[in-house]
């Protein structure tokens, strides 16, 4: 009766019946959105996780082709094991720091593996549980290396300098030994933990000690503020080599 009454009045109620079904058509289609954004949401995530696993595969397949690679560019690695691992954990601001590795004894580690990379070598297993590892590493005051100087010169223990992030300290060098700075250091191979020949760094400055052994500052290649992929060694023959030092003991 009212719109019927004059225009001015139908316009004002068309006006107002439309607004009335705009809000509720409008809060409908939000209802609707917000179910079907649940259900999108649902799909999204499954994608996501299956990009994930995707994205995993093709991580695993990379570390495992890096650590094929580390293995037959070494002579003698045909008496090792090589695993890749990703470095869980690494403290840095420490005098004995440690890292934590994503391999237990579930893929194959025990306790006195190496941990090692292109450029050199990173720790040493200690413990081992079922899907973890700890490990000391390189950095750390009480862990030393048997290192050569080039392919076939002098061996000395090589040990972290305690202050900068890639120095080393190459010691007990005989004063006999020949060599000049710029020469590369690499892991002589007397060791049951590491492969022969991982190249570790380059010779710098030396003094002598005590008038009867060279100490030589080493540059290390490896950059163990960025270090995240790692390989895992393992000896296969280590448990004779054990047997037997043990037997020359006795």
């Amino acid at each position: 009766m009212v719109s019927r009454s004059g225009s001015l009045q139908s316009a004002g109620i068309a006006r107002l019946s439309y607004r009335f079904a705009a809000l509720v058509w409008g809060g409908s289609e939000n209802v609707r959105d917000y179910f079907a954004l649940q259900q999108r949401n649902r799909e999204l995530s499954d994608q996501v996780f299956a990009l994930e696993r995707e994205l995993g595969a093709y991580r695993e397949r990379d570390r495992r082709l890096r650590a094929d690679s580390l293995a037959a560019g070494l002579p003698g690695s045909e008496d090792f094991t090589f695993l890749p691992a990703d470095i869980v954990k690494l403290s840095r601001n420490r005098q004995h720091n440690y890292l934590i590795l994503n391999k237990g004894y579930e893929n194959g580690v025990q306790p006195q593996s190496g941990v090692v990379t292109p450029n050199g070598v990173v720790g040493i297993v200690n413990a081992v549980d079922r899907y973890y590892s700890y490990a000391t590493a390189f950095q750390n005051t009480d862990f030393s290396v048997s290192a050569r100087i080039g392919m076939e010169g002098a061996v000395g223990p090589l040990s972290w300098d305690g202050r900068t992030r890639r120095g080393a300290l190459l010691r007990e060098i005989p004063l006999q030994a020949r060599f000049a700075p710029g020469d590369t250091v690499r892991t002589s191979g007397f060791s049951a933990v590491f492969p022969p020949d991982i190249p570790l760094g380059v010779l710098g400055e030396s003094r002598i000690v005590n008038g009867a052994m060279y100490e030589i500052k080493v540059e290390l290649f490896e950059d163990y503020a960025s270090v995240k992929y790692v390989t895992i060694t393992g000896n296969t023959g280590r448990e004779e080599i054990l047997s037997l030092e043990n037997l020359a003991e006795d």
